[in-house]
């Protein structure tokens, strides 16, 4: 990422990471009837959210897999790149093992 981009708080940066296409019975669907993937890698995450005067460390990093709600969060983009910037809270499950990243297609 060219820009140097860093999240306030307890907000994270996530980029999506889209599937493979498989065309069944030779239907090809558009790329606006397509849902948009629920999935995405972690680019920068915040310093994390303050209760009562304390600090409280994010759980998700940088390289993370995240699910996340079809609605969740702000679209944004930079140098004709797509971001979604959410609130730890929106993110649903932090995902291990074998991570695909997002930057590779």
């Amino acid at each position: 990422m060219a820009v140097n981009l860093t999240p306030l708080h307890d907000r994270v940066i996530v980029k999506r990471i889209e599937e493979k296409e498989s065309v069944k019975g030779g239907i090809i669907i558009p790329d606006t009837a397509k849902e948009k993937p629920q999935e995405g890698e972690v680019i920068a995450a915040g310093s994390g959210r303050r209760e009562k005067g304390e600090l409280i460390p994010l759980d998700v990093k940088a390289g993370d897999r995240v699910l996340f709600g079809k609605y969740s969060g702000t679209e944004i983009k930079i140098e004709d790149e797509e971001y979604l910037i959410l609130r730890e809270d929106e993110i649903l499950a932090k995902l291990s093992g074998t991570a695909k990243s997002a930057s590779k297609k």
